[in-house]
């Protein structure tokens, strides 16, 4: 199985059982070894009183971005810890994306970098997760 085929066959293992990420509203639109696109658009209920993008739902997005591009060498892998820097507010109608990328992988600890950006390309936040490897796999190879 090549790295791509495990990533992809990784988030379909994860995305049938991932009722969160789809309950936002989002989809993956690339996946492969180490990197993860997941998009969303800013629907009124994604908004908070002051009528921009919840910091929740693009923090949301960002993790899921996140889990998407660790898992993908079929290792189970969770969020150890992450940080995320709101840069410019979403707004009700864009198109979100965030592209997620691996920095670094040793032993069972990866470190990420998220990048969530509108559909002009503006950047909305930079997320970085800290990942550790756990017992388990999402398939059987």
């Amino acid at each position: 199985m090549t790295p791509t085929d495990r990533a992809r066959k990784s988030a379909e293992a994860m995305w049938a059982n991932d009722n969160a990420s789809k309950w936002a509203g989002m989809e993956i639109t690339h996946v492969d070894e180490g990197i993860a696109t997941l998009e969303l658009t800013v629907e009124p209920h994604h908004c908070n009183g002051h009528g921009i993008c919840h910091g929740g739902v693009i923090f949301m997005l960002a993790d899921s971005a996140f889990a998407f591009a660790c898992n993908s060498r079929n290792q189970s892998t969770v969020a150890q810890h992450n940080l995320i820097n709101f840069l410019a507010p979403g707004k009700q109608g864009e198109r979100l994306t965030a592209h997620a990328r691996e920095v670094s992988l040793t032993g069972r600890s990866g470190i990420y970098d998220v990048s969530v950006t509108n559909q002009d390309g503006q950047k909305i936040a930079e997320f970085r997760g800290m990942s550790r490897a756990i017992k388990g796999h999402l398939f059987d190879e």
